[in-house]
Order: C-alpha cells, then structure tokens, then sequence
C-alpha cells in the first residue's frame, strides 16, 4: 500500500509540473491574463485528486465500504466542483465574465487530474475485485 501511495503522488506531482509548466508557457506566449492564479488551480486539482486516490486505496481494505466506493467517488466528484466553486468564486462569478481562454484554462487542469485519478480508482476498483 505504501508503495501504490508512493506512485499515485509521484503520478501526480509529476503530472502536475509537467501541465502546469505547459499550460503556463502557452498562456505566457499568447500574452493572455488570467483574473485568477493558474497556479492554485492546478495545486487544487492535485491535492483533492491525490487525496482522493491515497483515501479510496485506504478505503478499499475495508469490507464493508469497499461496495460503496463507486457510490462514493460519484460524491467526491460533485464535492470536488462544489469546493472549487467556493473557493474560486471570484473570477468564477464575476460580473465581468470570463474570456473563452479563461474558461479553457479552468478546464483543462480538471479534465487533466479527473482523468488521472479516474483511472487510478478504477484500478483500485478493478484490483479488489
């Protein structure tokens, strides 16, 4: 178990330097501004989608909750929105609206990490199965 914690977050991590250094240096040579940190988006992103996985491998030793984990995941996915709707309310729900390359750069970091970590839930799912 340890071992699998030790790949999801050098997965991550990785995945993280990797995208975000991308996405940074296309932005920055289409002279585009965002009204919000690119880098806290993705930050968001791999804390919630690593803890997310480093939880549903804990959980999947447990009996009794492993039955309800795709249940569970479907839950952690609408939290996921909800938390970072409140916490990026800002340059969400500003009354000036966000360019298209805004709302791109938003979306490109979630689909990103929601991929990643929807593989590695279905491995944990598939695993124990």
């Amino acid at each position: 178990m340890i071992r699998s914690i030790l790949v999801f977050t050098i997965i991550f991590f990785s995945l993280f330097l990797l995208s975000f250094s991308l996405h940074e240096f296309v932005i920055e040579n289409q002279q585009i501004n965002l009204s919000f940190s690119l880098k806290k988006v993705y930050l968001f992103h791999l804390g919630f989608s690593l803890l997310i996985c480093v939880n549903f491998l804990i959980f999947s030793t447990v009996n009794k909750i492993f039955e309800q984990l795709g249940f569970i995941y479907l839950g952690t996915i609408v939290l996921k929105l909800i938390l970072f709707s409140i916490i990026f309310n800002k340059p969400l729900f500003s009354d000036e609206g966000l360019s298209f390359q805004a709302r791109l750069s938003l979306f490109i970091p979630m689909i990103v990490f929601l991929l990643t970590e929807a593989i590695f839930v279905a491995k944990i799912l598939k695993k124990k199965q």
